[in-house]
């Protein structure tokens, strides 16, 4: 994992958001050797969570990707459940209301799981859901990603039966 994500995660461990890693960076964390260039975080839309989201992101400097000028994000943009994608000091941060399905935090809760880290605890989509997401979205980089995770899956079963 990059410097950048672990700043960004840590901060937001910090400030106690709750959020569930998804994309690539979970990938990362379940040993697919792929490559990523931001970070996607699914949040829950609360409004307790998303002032303490809010924190984090004025902590991390983030503003919106695709604006010259530097507009931040505000607690009526957090829960509005949509996708902001942010550039902070450390690097590019999605936060995403959704996922899939219109899937939001709660909904995935079942399917991801707490893992510990230096940075602290983490929760990331399961493998088996991350390959779930990836082939509904059926991207060309997905479809690659699912490849490599496929085989994370298979070398775990694999490990597992000896």
């Amino acid at each position: 994992m990059t410097p950048s994500f672990r700043e960004i995660l840590e901060v937001l461990n910090q400030h106690e958001v709750e959020y569930i890693v998804v994309g690539g960076v979970a990938a990362v964390i379940h040993g697919a050797p792929t490559t990523t260039f931001d970070l996607d975080t699914l949040v829950r839309l609360d409004d307790a969570n998303a002032e303490r989201l809010l924190r984090a992101l004025s902590q991390l400097e983030a503003r919106f990707r695709e604006h010259q000028n530097s507009i931040r994000p505000t607690i009526g943009d957090i829960l509005a459940g949509g996708h902001l994608l942010l550039m902070t000091r450390a690097g590019p941060l999605d936060v995403l209301g959704f996922i899939g399905e219109q899937q939001r935090y709660e909904d995935l809760l079942v399917v991801s799981s707490e893992i510990g880290m230096s940075m602290g605890s983490l929760r990331v989509l399961d493998l088996e859901a991350l390959i779930a997401e990836k082939k509904r979205m059926g991207r060309t980089k997905d479809i690659a990603a699912v490849e490599l995770l496929e085989e994370v899956l298979h070398h775990r079963a694999g490990r597992r039966d000896l």
